[in-house]
């Protein structure tokens, strides 16, 4: 008989291809490496209200870690950045299909990063010789000389040019100083990679969509199409073909008219969907930008939780608040919360806790939210935990009384 699913076990069949079933003991460094594998890519924001994004997303993987690991493991070349989801950490086993996406890249920016190199020669020309001469270069070692002010959207030229030379390729990221970049040329930052192995960008696209659908657990082409950012005419094909081999299969879902996707070093986490036997237990604080929420259709048409990020939203119009942190009880989105880590006074301060409508909470939500929270607090270095709104105040009152 046809396998099927139900939407709450494709769920669960997401939650497990994503790492997120139960997290270690004690985490390593290996064990930041491993996670990067699973997802395949590590998607980077630099909004720290309470930390940056993509050390949340590790910490609901493997609980607490040591921030240095990550950016250890880009300096021993273990990692590597590019432009995937949006700008990532990456396994470098992967590098060779992003060199072949940056040689190959019409994007509108592209070109321009090409275009804008070649207008300004003489900016290009003092970037390269302090590459050459110093092997890296940051942004802070050339002095502004046009007297404004920096900026996003008034970056120095030198600046700039480092990020266009990293946009086309032609430099690699090999560290960061908090959490500033640290560029080099790719020959010195890689002497052993040859250009003759870069992939065709058939296989390279192909690769990519079975590690999209493969994380993803079950997906439709818009899913995989979103995992990497790809085209979808090209997705689409890719993944008929890749059907055609039997390098994916399909699954239907309730809800879809068409079958998912499937990779097959997932066919044991759907049989055990299917009969049942795949239960998530576990409670996560989500980041805005965890692989779980980023493509907010998803989460609409798979958990029916509507999620915008409002840190782009001016405040007077804010619902929920400046960085609200989604909440996975289990299988369920449940709410979301606005936090601030007041690192010098020792207090994480819960601005805001929304339940979502119709979430009835029990004493298994209270305490588990309220042991992820004093766990998460801890590890922010605020221990102190202050909750200042919630929506359901009889919940909130009796959250407060667990965490204490």
């Amino acid at each position: 008989m046809p396998l099927k699913l139900t939407r709450k076990q494709a769920r669960a069949v997401l939650i497990a291809a994503q790492d997120l079933l139960d997290i270690p003991a004690s985490a390593s460094k290996a064990d930041v490496l491993n996670t990067i594998h699973t997802m395949h890519v590590l998607q980077i924001d630099t909004i720290h209200v309470i930390n940056r994004s993509p050390y949340l997303v590790l910490w609901s993987r493997i609980g607490d870690f040591e921030l240095d690991w990550l950016t250890d493991l880009l300096a021993e070349r273990k990692l590597f950045e590019y432009w995937s989801h949006e700008a990532s950490f990456l396994p470098i086993e992967h590098f060779g299909y992003y060199r072949r996406i940056a040689l190959d890249s019409q994007k509108r920016w592209m070109i321009h990063s090409r275009t804008w190199l070649d207008e300004n020669p003489a900016v290009l020309d003092e970037v390269m010789t302090t590459l050459r001469a110093n092997g890296v270069a940051r942004s802070s070692d050339f002095e502004r000389t046009d007297g404004q002010k920096g900026g996003w959207w008034n970056r120095k030229e030198q600046k700039y040019a480092l990020e266009c030379l990293y946009n086309l390729g032609e430099l690699v990221i090999v560290g960061r100083d908090k959490f500033q970049r640290i560029y080099a040329l790719r020959e010195h930052a890689l002497p052993d990679w040859d250009e003759a192995g870069i992939p065709a960008r058939d296989e390279t696209l192909e690769t990519l969509t079975e590690k999209a659908v493969a994380a993803l657990g079950v997906a439709t082409p818009a899913w995989a199409t979103d995992y990497f950012r790809s085209i979808r005419r090209e997705t689409v094909e890719n993944i008929q073909r890749l059907l055609d081999r039997g390098a994916l299969k399909t699954v239907a879902v309730e809800g879809w008219a068409e079958p998912l996707v499937y990779h097959p070093d997932n066919e044991g986490l759907i049989e055990r969907a299917a009969a049942g036997e795949l239960v998530p237990t576990r409670t996560h604080l989500l980041s805005p930008f965890d692989p779980i929420v980023w493509d907010r259709a998803r989460l609409q048409a798979l958990f029916d939780f509507d999620y915008r990020i409002e840190c782009y939203t001016p405040a007077p119009k804010r619902k929920y608040g400046y960085f609200s942190l989604p909440i996975l009880h289990r299988d369920e989105m449940v709410g979301r919360f606005d936090a601030k880590a007041h690192r010098k006074d020792g207090v994480f301060e819960i601005k805001a806790l929304h339940l979502e409508p119709g979430v009835a909470p029990d004493d298994d939500l209270r305490d588990d939210l309220a042991r992820e929270l004093k766990r998460f607090a801890a590890w922010h270095g605020t221990p102190k935990i202050k909750l200042t709104f919630a929506n359901d105040k009889q919940f909130g009152k009796a959250l407060v009384k667990a965490m204490k």
